[in-house]
C-alpha cells in the first residue's frame, strides 16, 4: 500500500484536477448564469462546512480521549481556533480580491498586481485548508486511530473535489466574460488549486512525523474551513439576491457530505 504522503498527493492532484475540469467550461460557455454561479457555491459552502465536522473536528475529539481523558475538548478547541486565527492573518496580509467585487475593493497589503491575480489569490486561500485537511486525514488514517479511517478520508477528498468544480467556474468565466482569453481563464482558474497537493503533502508528513499534534491538526484544518466558508463561500453565494437558492444548495452539499462521511467510513 502507498504511503500516506503519497496518497494525500493523489488525493489532492485529483481534488485540483477537479478545480481544473471547473475552469474548462470556460471553452464551452462564455457565461453562466449568476444563480447557477450562487447555487454552486453554496454547494461547496455545505459540503465544507460538514467536512469540518464529520471528517476533522470528531475524529479529532475521538482522538484526544486517549491522551486527554475528560479534557478531550481542549486540543480541538484550540486547533479550532488556531485555524480560524491563522486564515484570519493569511487574509489580512495577502493581497486578493473576492469574486463580484471591483479592483480597488482588494483586501491585503497594497500591490499594483492585476485583477486576474488577486481573484486567483483569493480562491488560493480557500484551498489551502482545504489540501491540508487531506493531507491530515489520510495521514490520521494510517496511523490506526479509531475514528480516523481511510473511507473517510477518501470520502473529504471527494467531497473537496466535488466543491472544487464550482470554486474553478467561479474563476475563469467572470475572467473570460470580463475579456480575458480563454486559455488565459482556464489557466488562473486551475492554478487557484495548485496549492492543494502542497499543503496536503505537508498535512500527511506533519502528523506522521509529530503525531501528538494530530488531533490539533485535524481541528486547525476544520477551524480554517469554517472561516473560509464564513468570511467568503456564503457572503459571495448571497450577494446577488439568491440567498435562498443559496441557501438551499448549502444544505444538499452539507447533506451530500455528511452521507459520504458517514457511509465510506
Amino acid at each position: 500500500m502507498d504511503s500516506p504522503v503519497v496518497q494525500a498527493l493523489l488525493a489532492t492532484l485529483f481534488t485540483w484536477g477537479v478545480t481544473a475540469l471547473g475552469a474548462a467550461t470556460v471553452f464551452l460557455f462564455r457565461g453562466v448564469p449568476q444563480k447557477v454561479l450562487d447555487a454552486m457555491l453554496g454547494f461547496a459552502g455545505g459540503v465544507m462546512l460538514a467536512a469540518s465536522y464529520w471528517s476533522l473536528l470528531a475524529p479529532s475529539i475521538e482522538m484526544a480521549a486517549e491522551s486527554w481523558p475528560g479534557w478531550e475538548w481542549m486540543p480541538a478547541a484550540i486547533g479550532f481556533v488556531a485555524g480560524g486565527a491563522a486564515l484570519l492573518g493569511v487574509d489580512k496580509i495577502l493581497p486578493h480580491l473576492h469574486i463580484g467585487d471591483r479592483r480597488h475593493d482588494a483586501e491585503g497589503i497594497e500591490t499594483s498586481w492585476e485583477r486576474a491575480v488577486l481573484l486567483v489569490l483569493a480562491i488560493t486561500l480557500h484551498n489551502i485548508p482545504e489540501g491540508l485537511a487531506v493531507g491530515v486525514a489520510f495521514g490520521a488514517a494510517s496511523l490506526g486511530i479509531e475514528g480516523a479511517t481511510q473511507g473517510a478520508a477518501v470520502a473529504l477528498a471527494i467531497g473537496i473535489g466535488l466543491q472544487n468544480f464550482p470554486e474553478g467556474v467561479a474563476v475563469s468565466v467572470p475572467l473570460h466574460r470580463e475579456g480575458v482569453s480563454k486559455g488565459k481563464s482556464f489557466w488562473y482558474g486551475q492554478l487557484s488549486a495548485a496549492v492543494e497537493p502542497v499543503a496536503g503533502v505537508v498535512g500527511a508528513a506533519a502528523v506522521l512525523f509529530f503525531r501528538p499534534v494530530l488531533p490539533f491538526a485535524l481541528a486547525f484544518a476544520a477551524g480554517a474551513m469554517v472561516f473560509v466558508v464564513v468570511e467568503e463561500v456564503i457572503p459571495e453565494a448571497q450577494l446577488s439576491g439568491n440567498a435562498d437558492l443559496a441557501t438551499a444548495s448549502l444544505v444538499g452539499g452539507f447533506t451530500i457530505m455528511m452521507i459520504l462521511d458517514v457511509a465510506l467510513a
